[in-house]
């Protein structure tokens, strides 16, 4: 086990550091029975929240950011994600070769991910690591380094990501149907951002986004495992208490216009596969909708949650939902998933078709439109409705078995509106009635207001993609 170079021990006392008394606590009491999360302001406007689970002796500590791909200008899309590489790459106290070892050394796990509405790093490992791992998120929010030819390392990484997606014709798919159905939102672009922006940004730029966005005030501490919350304040006050924060950064008001008809677009390629896709303009989680436009897809396509971390890497109960009897029932396609996204602004709600081969893609497109139309049009069976919300109760406790998962959920709704949205989701599922979903179909799901796209595959010209004719 090598030794950390120029790494503060973190039970020293740091420089300047605020008093531990100037935080604010107050409790959030759940709906659900689960135990209580503990709420924390530090002085700095770092929000702190924490939940005693001891049923292991772990500890998931999550640092959100609310930043992410709807924060960022033309010229610059991409940058958050860009950034969050970046801060793997060392920091004043912790060299760049020694920051997994940090974690690895107590038997744990790390990563980080950006999206849309947020950026988020996390370490799971032993209780015993708390501190260690304490210490890492306070050097990444303040002390991340920069060095030009890490920039330029990681943006050879960076491209070589972007360039991989856009040969899977699933995923080119969906960013193309993205950008179409936003015109006017930054939601419209793809979080790793468009090639030549990813090309041209200069190390400045993606420190200064990093020095906007990353600071204690517009971040979220969550703790969740076999801890004692007071320590955890503690704690978050001694390696966070002395960071400043900033003026609150710019936020998106752009509100995208309605769609005055439908929307196509065609994508070429060579492959093998075709694919159709249907998009919808979405509610935000807060929106009245969201749960019942959230139970409306469990009937479509299946019941999936709310953890973007976990719940979409299966499939989901839906042999019994109504676009896999119209689709791969009658053997028009391999496979049919819907998504429906918790966001901090109205987002799309998508429909995804893996068209089974020798089948026209039209036909399939239309086999799923008169499916879904048929929804507004003659509303739904009480037991379709009860089946969906059953399945939803069950993922809600599946998606929430690990403090890795948990600590996900309440940060991900802390970042996107409150982690009291979080813990009254049951209690907003279980008052959903068949007409609240009838009402979100006729209101979402009307022809003139979808996207739609496709994806055709063209037999292969030996050319490699992105070569000239």
């Amino acid at each position: 086990m090598c030794s950390v170079v120029n790494l503060r021990d973190p039970l020293i006392g740091v420089p300047g550091r605020r008093d531990p008394g100037l935080y604010n606590v107050r409790m959030s009491a759940p709906t659900t029975g689960a135990p209580a999360i503990r709420r924390a302001t530090l002085g700095n406007g770092l929000t702190v929240l924490v939940r005693e689970l001891r049923t292991a002796p772990l500890a998931s500590v999550w640092c959100w950011y609310r930043v992410g791909s709807k924060d960022e200008g033309p010229g610059l899309t991409g940058a958050s994600h860009f950034v969050e590489h970046m801060n793997f790459k060392g920091s004043t106290n912790i060299p760049r070769d020694q920051m997994k070892g940090l974690v690895e050394r107590f038997g744990g796990t790390w990563n980080g991910y950006t999206w849309v509405d947020q950026t988020a790093y996390f370490e799971t490992a032993s209780r015993d690591a708390l501190d260690r791992m304490l210490f890492i998120e306070a050097e990444r929010m303040g002390h991340c380094l920069y060095a030009p030819e890490d920039c330029e390392a990681e943006r050879t990484v960076i491209i070589s990501e972007l360039k991989g997606g856009e040969n899977d014709p699933d995923q080119l798919l969906e960013i193309e149907l993205t950008a179409a159905a936003f015109k006017a939102h930054p939601y419209g672009h793809p979080t790793i951002g468009w090639l030549s922006d990813v090309q041209t940004m200069s190390r400045d730029d993606l420190y200064d986004h990093y020095r906007r966005y990353y600071t204690p005030n517009n971040a979220a501490l969550v703790v969740v495992g076999d801890v004692d919350a007071d320590d955890v304040c503690r704690r978050a006050e001694h390696h966070f208490g002395a960071l400043a924060p900033v003026a609150a950064p710019p936020r998106t008001r752009t509100v995208e216009p309605a769609p005055l008809g439908e929307r196509r677009v065609t994508v070429e390629r060579e492959g093998t596969t075709a694919y159709v896709k249907l998009g919808w303009h979405a509610p935000a989680v807060d929106d009245p909708t969201f749960v019942p436009m959230l139970v409306l897809d469990a009937v479509l396509t299946g019941a999936k949650g709310l953890n973007v971390w976990s719940s979409f890497r299966g499939t989901p109960p839906q042999r019994r939902s109504r676009l896999y009897q119209a689709l791969v029932e009658r053997g028009l396609a391999s496979a049919v998933s819907g998504a429906l996204i918790s966001t901090e602004q109205p987002f799309l709600y998508t429909i995804s078709i893996t068209v089974n081969e020798g089948v026209d893609a039209a036909d399939a497109e239309r086999a799923a439109t008169v499916a879904i139309d048929q929804v507004p049009a003659n509303g739904l069976e009480d037991h379709e409705v009860e089946r969906a919300r059953r399945q939803l109760a069950a993922r809600f406790v599946f998606e929430n078995e690990s403090v890795t998962d948990i600590a996900h959920q309440i940060g991900l709704f802390e970042t996107v509106s409150t982690v009291e949205t979080f813990m009254a989701m049951p209690a907003r599922l279980a008052a959903v009635t068949r007409a609240d979903v009838e009402a979100v179909a006729r209101e979402r799901l009307a022809p003139a207001r979808r996207t739609v796209g496709r994806f055709t595959p063209l037999p292969s010209s030996g050319v490699s993609a992105g070569a000239a004719p």
